[in-house]
């Protein structure tokens, strides 16, 4: 009677090399993009925070509103966002705004992509769409 032996000397390694791989890889891959979502909840904040703040300091509403557009603009930058992901709304509790008393909100949307996906703007693959806003009220004395 025969018997064929094996060697399997190494044959452990491969697999454990193999599966630590295929569980790896999704793991950072999901540490990655809680980052990147992390990351976008600071900017909107950050963005719609600064943008009531310098709606309400500006006495011209044409003026107002360009420095709170560049406000936001600058707090995403500081994320590595740009301006053209996120959309802002302005809403004010007076008809002329920004006036003395008068209460601004600041709305700031942002849609984070998924991140390393190759088309990820063409094909709309968003990890989240976040949101954010904040309330400043115009000082009396201006």
């Amino acid at each position: 009677m025969l018997r064929l032996v094996e060697d399997e000397t190494g044959s452990a390694a491969v697999e454990f090399l193999f599966l630590s791989v295929m569980l790896m890889v999704p793991v950072v891959y999901f540490i990655v993009t809680i980052g990147q979502i992390q990351a976008g909840m600071f900017a909107v904040v950050a963005a719609a925070d600064q943008a009531a703040k310098v709606f309400v300091s500006e006495p011209e509403p044409g003026q107002a509103l360009a420095a709170a557009e560049e406000a936001v603009a600058v707090a995403l930058g500081d994320y590595g966002y740009t301006a053209e992901a996120v959309t802002v709304d302005v809403s004010c509790d007076r008809p002329q705004c920004p006036s003395p008393g008068a209460t601004v909100s600041v709305s700031v949307h942002l849609s984070v992509h998924l991140p390393m996906v190759p088309f990820g703007d063409v094909l709309k693959l968003d990890a989240a769409h976040l949101d954010a806003s904040a309330t400043q009220k115009a000082g009396r004395f201006r």
